[in-house]
């Protein structure tokens, strides 16, 4: 089996059609479309129900040999996804909720916080050997402010002072990420931690070795994508860390309903041992 990936450039959304031909068992290969002009992504709204699909928008691109299906995650794809899946011959395949579109895609995998029956977004977590610990270990990933949460000190520091007091014997790793607030990243950096990427002045990801490696795995809740990764792969029993919320949101419908599951424990002040792995190939 074959899949096009068509990628609009955000690693976030790329990934989950990545590991979606993965676990398909699929060869692929990824073409980035390009709007000429901004604006000309409204437009695809405007097309895609009059059945009008046309390379035009796009910077001229290249695509060679026949493909079983093609696929894309987010809202700049799905327009090309349906291009490319009549130009081929191929079966259509939207990741996530493609809402604005007509539902003229041959295959939608919508996840549950987006009203679909998908628990989590596609997701695997790869190990890059940056991270071997010497014994049992206890991981901190740390994520930043958006549209609906606030990254502070306030919402850490409990669980901060928690791991570093019931977790005495075990190895402690931290990793922040793109979106974490320099005061955060400062704050954090001043704690004894084993292994600590400061994302600001090391640019790596180490959460596949966190998930494949660690026993427990602390994750704040403002990132569907590494709360999928934490519990789709691995041993760790998961922690997700909640955060200030302007409103009820998606992340917290999601990481509720995975708690429900038992693959998650909501921090409350104490752990779980919340370790069931999402099968995605289930829902394939």
């Amino acid at each position: 089996m074959r899949v096009l990936i068509v990628s609009d450039g955000r690693k976030g959304h790329e990934n989950q059609s990545i590991a979606y031909a993965k676990l398909k068992g699929a060869s692929f290969d990824i073409v980035q479309l390009r709007f000429k002009h901004p604006l000309l992504k409204a437009l695809t709204y405007l097309l895609d129900p009059l059945r009008i699909y046309t390379d035009k928008l796009f910077e001229p691109f290249e695509i060679e040999g026949d493909y079983d299906e093609v696929v894309g995650a987010g809202s700049g794809t799905y327009y090309g996804v349906k291009l490319l899946a009549k130009r081929l011959g191929a079966k259509a395949v939207a990741l996530m909720n493609p809402k604005g579109f007509r539902k003229g895609f041959d295959t939608i995998y919508t996840p549950y916080h987006d009203g679909g029956k998908l628990p989590i977004n596609f997701a695997q977590a790869t190990p890059l050997g940056l991270y071997r610990p010497k014994k049992r270990c206890v991981a901190l990933v740390v994520g930043g402010s958006n549209s609906v949460f606030s990254m502070d000190k306030e919402a850490l520091e409990s669980v901060v002072e928690y791991i570093f007091e019931h977790f005495k014997e075990y190895e402690k790793a931290l990793t922040t990420s793109p979106r974490t607030p320099k005061e955060i990243e400062e704050w954090l950096d001043g704690y004894g931690f084993d292994y600590k990427v400061i994302y600001s002045k090391h640019p790596v990801n180490p959460l596949g070795d966190f998930i494949h490696n660690c026993d427990y795995l602390f994750v704040t809740i403002d990132s569907t994508s590494m709360i999928s990764e934490a519990v789709s792969g691995g041993k760790a029993a998961v922690e997700v860390v909640p955060l200030h919320a302007k409103k009820r949101n998606k992340y917290q419908r999601m990481v509720e309903n995975l708690a429900q599951m038992g693959a998650l424990h909501i921090f409350d002040g104490g752990v779980g041992k919340a370790q069931k792995k999402i099968e995605l190939k289930e829902y394939l």
